[in-house]
């Protein structure tokens, strides 16, 4: 851009040239008032002309293009004619859209006690020669609404700048997801999403250096280097500023910022204020002894506005002293501890079932109607939330940190916790005190050796997933005697486990899935409670003979996608398995299939099936046998034909004929699949929420249209398909022409994905998107 030309036309100047064209003396003197009239017209067509103008062209500019000649010259040249410069001043080549506003405003909900840290932090950031300010406090503390108040504040001095960008930074601090808010707020075409990191920078440090710009920075939890995104330093010839926020009071000291302002909790008086305002009134005045006990909560929350806000909606629909008081009590508690991220509500409940916090009574179907009652509850309460699936929930990182710090009494047994998930990690911490800790959660980190000794007799929850774990030494298990929980799952690389780990005497749940164990140790034997063990998807784990005898108390197995598939030899082990109420199997053979199914007691228990190389020409499955089926998988199979049968084994006659389906079928992946042209077949999967179609395949339709009349016909309660899917994925189907032959609403699509599905017509992905939309 340096070789352009820039702009400096006044008004003035172009209205003085204006009028020496229009008229001379004589006119000016005989046709005064009609010229004065013209004028006025022509010198307001004109000065908007040249505004729509140049500020068209300045867009243009910021993504990188040139300024064309011609329009230089309009520019440039001197008016002799208004209404002929009129008439040239039409170029069709610079693009029409609408500016974005300098400050984009944010909402938030109304504040209390942060008057005064507003015009504090404002006053630091503009008067003097200040460029950089850092806002530091604790998760929860109003850091974000507070630089949200300071986003809003440059709406009254918006003239100062150019513009006014904000960027959530987070806690893995992505350049790349940096670089797209920053060049989004820009309102730029999207030419620079196939550039790279180092093209970005370039990008935006060439519209950045000619503007006066302020960047506001939410949740920064390391040094970020601003000349890797393309931000140039503020200083004091650019004038720009930059604000963020963090937790730590070391980040503002690594930036070296101008100055620091720490968000500190409000005061008792706010923090009463803050809780009134979020419980409402009728509770607390409907009877003389809520006050008592309602300050007695709200003083609980320590002045922290965020447990404020979430525990004074969960108390709003309290209506009894007793509910009330209950709250207190479970405040005081040191047992509600929930993870942060998003997790299955199926593998939350297991936590809480084996930590002792739920008995763990399940239903017919093998649910646990507690545990769900409690994902309820929490959520109504936004503890929790909803996470991208329904199947699925998720904790706010700040509502985790204040369940920590509550579950600790507020900081004073802090060392009975240690959660350092997604930090990075390459070694186990050296500050943890082994004697003192209860629960461990590492996962999400770079670990690969663990090689210490440690005295842990208090340890009852270790969660090392998914890190890159190589090797376990056998001293590391030698003194965990109260351990109930231990996650090792998506360490791909961990073939093999201790002998020592036949210390874990108080094991229940193991988590070895997704992992590249070769065999199971001779020690697991020695664990006699173990009631849960998890084994899908290892694919190098080659046998499990002998299960029966070394775990006889197993009530929970996951075999599902592993390499360890069902036989005659391992049938009869799992039939040895008194205990066992839930099962997961992987199954290459159509007869093994057959027979499983023939057997009730085996059937019934299959939560998930795999059904991995098999080759068949039909393959039936039997609603009723499989009647608590929650996940179904076929992977890199040959079968022409797959049935659906709903006849009872013990009788020939129609078992429910009006809704012969599986009911619990929830998540069906198909994978390689030759032979079958559709899969109608998933009309019979009313409650499917997760369809993924992966090719290649011979599959030219998911629903044919004579066979689901044909079904309806027979079954007139299965007529609408999908109507609870809220993932639908299909990719690499060369055949694939249609997925319905009559639309369905999908009322509850949340997500789909479509790829290299050449001959699916366009309104059918317009379909989706608009059905997508909608939800």
């Amino acid at each position: 851009m340096g070789n352009c030309v820039s702009l400096d036309i006044s008004c003035d100047q172009t209205l003085h040239h204006a009028c020496g064209c229009l008229f001379g003396d004589g006119n000016y003197i005989h046709m005064m008032e009609a010229n004065l009239e013209a004028l006025e017209k022509t010198m307001q067509e004109l000065e908007k002309r040249r505004d729509d103008l140049l500020r068209r062209v300045v867009i243009d500019e910021d993504k990188g293009l040139q300024r064309l000649a011609q329009v230089q010259g309009w520019f440039s040249r001197k008016l002799k004619e208004v209404e002929g410069l009129l008439a040239k001043g039409v170029f069709q080549v610079v693009a029409e859209k609408i500016p974005v506003p300098k400050v984009d405003k944010k909402h938030f909900q109304t504040t209390v006690g942060l008057d005064s840290m507003v015009e504090k932090a404002w006053n630091s950031l503009m008067i003097g020669e200040r460029r950089t300010l850092g806002l530091y406090g604790m998760g929860g503390v109003g850091k974000t609404t507070l630089l949200a108040c300071i986003n809003n504040r440059f709406l009254e001095v918006a003239n100062e700048f150019d513009v006014v960008i904000w960027v959530v930074v987070s806690k893995d601090l992505q350049i790349e997801s940096i670089q797209d808010q920053i060049l989004g707020r820009l309102s730029l075409d999207k030419e620079w999403k196939q550039e790279t990191e180092t093209e970005r920078a370039s990008r935006i440090k060439n519209i950045l250096n000619r503007k006066k710009f302020v960047i506001l920075l939410d949740d920064l939890w390391s040094e970020v280097d601003l000349n890797k995104i393309g931000v140039p330093p503020p200083t004091q010839e650019n004038g720009s500023k930059l604000v963020f926020t963090t937790r730590s009071k070391e980040v503002c000291k690594d930036i070296e910022v101008d100055d620091m302002m720490e968000v500190a909790c409000l005061s008792p008086d706010e923090a009463w204020e803050l809780f009134q305002q979020k419980v409402g009134e009728n509770p607390i005045k409907s009877h003389h002894d809520f006050l008592p006990v309602a300050r007695k909560i709200a003083a609980k929350c320590c002045g922290l506005p965020l447990a404020l806000c979430v525990i004074g909606k969960a108390m709003a629909c309290k209506e009894t002293v007793q509910e009330w008081r209950h709250a207190i009590h479970v405040l005081n508690s040191s047992s509600h501890e929930f993870p942060d991220y998003e997790i299955g509500k199926e593998k939350l409940i297991k936590y809480w079932i084996y930590e002792g916090f739920i008995d763990g009574s399940r239903n017919d179907d093998g649910a646990d109607n507690q545990g769900y009652d409690i994902i309820g509850l929490l959520v109504h309460a936004h503890l929790l939330m909803d996470g991208v699936l329904t199947v699925t929930v998720k904790m706010h990182d700040v509502i985790r940190e204040m369940a920590l710090w509550i579950a600790s009494k507020f900081g004073k047994q802090k060392e009975s916790f240690c959660v350092r998930s997604g930090a990075q990690l390459r070694k186990i911490p050296k500050n943890i005190n082994w004697e003192l800790v209860r629960r461990i959660s590492l996962m999400s980190n770079q670990i690969s050796e663990i090689s210490c000794s440690c005295n842990c007799s208090n340890l009852s929850t270790l969660l090392l997933q998914n890190n890159k774990l190589v090797d376990i030494s056998g001293e590391f298990f030698r003194f965990m005697p109260a351990l109930v929980v231990l996650d090792l799952s998506r360490n791909s690389i961990l073939s093999r486990l201790p002998e020592e780990i036949s210390n874990l005497g108080s094991l229940q749940y193991l988590n070895l899935s997704y992992t590249g164990m070769k065999s199971l140790p001779d020690g697991l034997k020695e664990m006699k409670r173990l009631i849960d063990l998890n084994l899908e998807f290892t694919r190098e784990l080659e046998s499990i003979v002998g299960i029966a005898t070394s775990l006889p108390n197993l009530q929970v197995l996951r075999l599902f996608c592993s390499r360890v598939c069902v036989d005659d030899i391992l049938m009869k082990e799992l039939q040895l398995l008194e205990h066992v109420e839930i099962l997961t199997a992987t199954i290459e053979d159509a007869v093994i299939l057959k027979n499983i199914q023939g057997v009730d007691r085996l059937a019934s228990i299959i939560r998930g099936l795999c059904l991995s190389n098999m080759s068949a020409s039909v393959v039936v499955l039997n609603t009723v046998v499989l009647g608590g089926l929650q996940r179904l998988t076929i992977w890199n199979s040959k079968i022409s034909e797959i049935k659906i049968d709903w006849e009872s084994n013990d009788r020939g006659d129609l078992i429910c004929s009006s809704s012969p389906g599986f009911k619990q079928l929830s998540a069906v992946h198909i994978v390689r699949l030759e032979g079958p042209t559709d899969l109608t077949w998933l009309l019979y999967a009313q409650s499917l929420r997760i369809l993924s179609v992966s090719g290649p395949s011979s599959i030219e339709e998911i629903i044919n249209r004579e066979k689901e009349l044909s079904i309806s016909t027979v079954h007139p309660d299965i007529v609408v398909p999908f109507e609870k899917l809220e993932l639908l994925k299909a990719c690499n189907l060369d055949e694939l022409k249609s997925i319905c032959w009559d639309p369905p609403a999908l009322p509850n699509l949340r997500q789909f994905y479509f790829e290299g599905c050449p001959k699916l017509p366009e309104a059918a992905t317009k379909y989706l998107r608009h059905a997508w939309k909608g939800v």
